[in-house]
C-alpha cells in the first residue's frame, strides 16, 4: 500500500525536535499537496529534508543504508512524453506502448482513470501551433507547462503546485523568448472556449515562474527496463542520445537532492516515470544523500561548464576540487 511520505524539516543549527508534515504541508512558505509513493517499503523512507547554511535544502539519511538499497520511490508531479520519442508511450506514466497501439494513449485502466480529467481538457484544444513552435525551436519544457495548466484547469492540481522548487535565474533575453510560447499556450485554451475564470491563473508571470522552476528541476526519463542491478547501475551512468528519452518529468522530493560528481545515490526509471532512488554505496546515519545531475564520465571542465550553464552553480564537490 502506498503511504504518504513524512518529510522531516530541520535546521542544521537547531537541536530541537524535527517537525513532521503530512499531505498537504507547508514548507518554506509554500503549500505542497503531493503524495510520495513508498510502494515497496512498509515504513516511511529513512530520510529527512533539512535546511543547511551552505547548500540550502538537503536530504540526509536517518539511519544506515546499505549499498544498492531502495531509499524511496516517487511519482512525478508532472510528466510529458518527449516530442522526439521514437516509440509510443503512455500519456500518464510514460510506460512503453505497443508500436501498433493507436486505440488508446494509456497503458492501463489505472492510468486512464488517474489522468482522465486533465486529458479531457487537453483534448478540447487544438495544439498544432503551440506544438509546432516548440518542436521547431527545440523546446521541451513548455510541454510540461502545458500539462500542468491542463491539470490545474481540471482541478487535479493547484497553480502553486511546484512553487516549493528552486527557480532558475533567467536573463531578460530568456524571458523575452518565452513570450511567444506563452501566447500560443493561452490562445489554445481561449480558442477551445475554456472559461476565463478557469485560466485566470495563466498569466505571463505565472508561466515564466513555472518554467523557471521546471528548467532546473526536470528530469529526462530514460527507461532502464529489466535486468540485474549491475545492468541498471551501468545504464544510469551511460551517456544516451537525446532520442532515447521517453519524456521529461518534475518531482518534488527528488528535486531536494543536491548534486555531487561522485554521488552516493542515483535515480533510475525501470518501466515508467515512477522514480527509484537507490544508494551507490553504504550510507551512514546523518550523511547527506547526493545524486549526479549530469553524465559523470565527462572531464572536470566539461562537467563544471555544463552544471553552470544548466543549473547555475559552480561545482565545488571533492572530485572537482581535486581535478578529477
Amino acid at each position: 500500500m502506498a503511504l504518504p511520505l513524512l518529510l522531516r524539516l530541520t535546521s542544521s543549527s537547531s537541536s530541537s525536535s524535527p517537525l513532521r508534515f503530512r499531505k498537504p504541508f507547508r514548507l518554506l512558505a509554500y503549500t505542497l499537496a503531493y503524495t510520495f509513493s513508498t510502494t515497496s517499503q512498509p515504513n516511511p523512507p529513512p530520510i529527512r529534508v533539512s535546511l543547511t547554511d551552505s547548500v540550502g535544502r538537503a536530504v540526509f539519511a536517518t539511519r544506515p543504508i546499505l549499498t544498492g538499497d531502495l531509499i524511496h520511490t516517487a511519482e512525478p508531479a508532472i510528466c510529458h512524453p518527449s516530442p522526439s520519442s521514437l516509440h509510443p508511450v503512455c500519456y500518464s506514466c510514460l510506460a512503453s506502448l505497443p508500436n501498433q497501439s493507436t486505440v488508446s494513449p494509456f497503458c492501463s485502466h489505472r492510468c486512464h482513470q488517474r489522468s482522465k480529467e486533465y486529458y479531457d481538457v487537453e483534448m478540447k484544444a487544438n495544439w498544432t501551433d503551440f506544438d509546432n513552435y516548440c518542436r521547431n525551436q527545440g523546446l521541451k519544457y513548455p510541454f510540461l507547462v502545458k500539462r500542468l495548466a491542463c491539470m490545474i484547469i481540471s482541478g487535479v492540481a493547484r497553480s502553486d503546485s511546484i512553487d516549493i522548487l528552486q527557480p532558475a535565474n533567467l536573463t531578460p533575453e530568456m524571458i523575452l523568448e518565452m513570450e511567444e510560447e506563452f501566447t500560443l499556450l493561452r490562445n489554445a485554451f481561449t480558442k477551445a472556449l475554456i472559461e476565463d475564470e478557469q485560466i485566470a491563473f495563466l498569466t505571463k508571470q505565472w508561466y515564466i515562474s513555472v518554467l523557471a522552476r521546471i528548467r532546473i528541476n526536470a528530469f529526462r526519463i530514460e527507461l532502464a527496463g529489466g535486468g540485474s542491478y549491475e545492468d541498471l547501475l551501468s545504464s544510469a551512468f551511460a551517456s544516451v542520445e537525446a532520442e532515447a528519452a521517453v519524456g521529461n518529468a518534475v518531482y518534488i522530493l527528488p528535486s531536494f537532492y543536491n548534486h555531487d560528481c561522485d554521488p552516493n545515490a542515483h535515480i533510475i526509471w525501470i518501466d515508467s516515470a515512477v522514480a527509484k532512488l537507490k544508494t551507490l554505496r553504504d550510507i551512514d546515519e546523518g550523511e547527506e544523500l547526493r545524486i549526479c545531475y549530469i553524465d559523470t564520465s565527462m572531464d572536470r571542465d566539461a562537467r563544471r561548464e555544463l552544471l553552470f550553464r544548466g543549473f547555475g552553480f559552480h561545482c565545488n564537490c571533492s572530485r572537482c576540487l581535486h581535478g578529477d
